[in-house]
């Protein structure tokens, strides 16, 4: 695992693996859901190893059945899975995982692979900036947006055009905007104000996305200085 990874810590607590009933092929189902929508995201399989994986790295790790391997959810697509909170059901067979994802879940590019009723027709739309957890226009929506621009650089996107440009001129940007924002506390509009916070608060996020975080980074060390 690289530098990033091994440095996150994960918030779910360890105490309890030895107790998991692990069947005779080693796998246990986990469900994952989001933290923030309670929206079921996926079903994997684990192995106690990558249970303890989860928990040093703080990022999701599967057993994949079909590669028989070792799967570190994210590490090709970039959609991390950040474990918040393990969960275990009444009989020790089974996990829950409570996580912020950093993009969508399901390799289709569906947030949650849970995205079609029974007769196939579809009930979550397939882009993430749309079907995000929380309402539009919140934070964890417009990131969604951001991580999408990121990771699919379509021609004319601002986005994009941005994150090429590097940390300086994304620091620059946010440095013009607060500039713009105490102009406009200053004149005591609110709607101005809000302008300006809106265009401040979309650059610090891609500020996060071009460090390799997210939101819930933020989140974290907000609550660890409550605590």
């Amino acid at each position: 695992m690289g530098d990033a990874a091994s440095a996150r810590s994960s918030s779910a607590a360890s105490g309890g693996l030895d107790e998991l009933a692990f069947p005779e092929d080693g796998l246990i189902p986990v469900v994952v859901q989001d933290r923030t929508s309670g929206e079921v995201l996926m079903v994997a399989s684990t192995t106690r190893e990558m249970v303890a994986r989860t928990l040093d790295s703080g990022d999701a790790w599967f057993w994949s059945r079909s590669r028989g391997e070792a799967w570190h959810k994210g590490a090709t697509s970039g959609n991390f899975l950040r474990v918040r909170e393990i969960r275990r059901n009444c009989e020790d067979n089974s996990l829950l995982y409570l996580v912020d994802r950093t993009g969508p879940a399901c390799h289709t590019g569906a947030v949650s692979c849970y995205f079609r009723s029974l007769d196939a027709s579809p009930v979550i739309d397939a882009h993430p900036w749309t079907s995000a957890p929380g309402r539009p226009g919140s934070l964890e929506w417009l990131f969604g947006i951001i991580e999408d621009r990121r990771r699919q650089a379509p021609e004319g996107s601002y986005v994009a055009g941005l994150l090429a440009k590097g940390v300086d001129r994304i620091a620059k940007k946010i440095g013009e905007e607060a500039s713009e924002v105490i102009i406009a506390a200053k004149n005591r509009s609110r709607e101005e104000l809000a302008y300006e916070m809106a265009d401040l608060w979309f650059h610090t996020l891609v500020l996060l996305a071009d460090a390799g975080m997210s939101p819930a980074d933020v989140e974290a060390e907000l609550a660890r200085r409550h605590e």
